[in-house]
């Protein structure tokens, strides 16, 4: 039975840096697609999507999110690494205080991940660039608003401890067995 698994946490906590290790050794990774949403904007002249239209920037990373749920599910690997999940849009959503559709919610619920890793804020490795904007503070508070959440909805919340990027793979892969 595959097991969808969950790496989430606030802004530069090292979630990509681990998707990609675990790309690396061969696992299946869906990818953060924030990045790919926010730069497909600027394109078009918009320079932060989500600070100027944030229901448009959230109804497209739910979209996308459902469908690499979905594209997980037709999969036949036994483990699927998720870079955020579902319910991260409505986190999100919460953080700013802004109003969403119930179908936010409707589609976290729908869309279960059997394993929830949070990686939390680390001001150490912490940098903001291009596409990430938030200040180390504000990685803090969505931090805060993802564990919530996720909490609602049932989840039981495992914390990658700091370390090495190879050292919070192995705790994520050691959990898992």
């Amino acid at each position: 039975m595959q097991k969808k698994i969950v790496i989430t946490g606030g802004p530069g906590t090292g979630k990509s840096t681990v998707i990609d290790e675990l790309c690396r050794r061969s696992y299946t990774c869906m990818p953060e697609i924030s990045r790919q949403v926010t730069l497909e904007a600027q394109k078009k002249g918009v320079d932060q999507l989500f600070l100027t239209q944030p229901l448009l920037f959230s109804q497209m990373l739910l979209e996308g999110r459902i469908e690499q749920y979905i594209s997980a599910e037709k999969s036949s690997k036994e483990l699927v690494f998720f870079d955020r999940g579902i319910p991260d849009v409505h986190a999100y959503m919460n953080y700013i205080s802004q109003k969403y559709p119930p179908l936010y919610l409707d589609k976290s619920k729908l869309h279960n991940y059997d394993l929830v890793f949070l990686m939390p804020p680390w001001k150490t490795i912490y940098v903001t660039d291009n596409e990430r904007y938030e200040s180390f503070e504000q990685s803090l508070a969505i931090h805060n608003h993802l564990k919530h959440t996720y909490e609602e909805l049932g989840y039981q919340i495992i914390e990658v401890p700091f370390g090495t990027v190879s050292d919070r793979t192995d705790f994520i892969l050691q959990y898992i067995q």
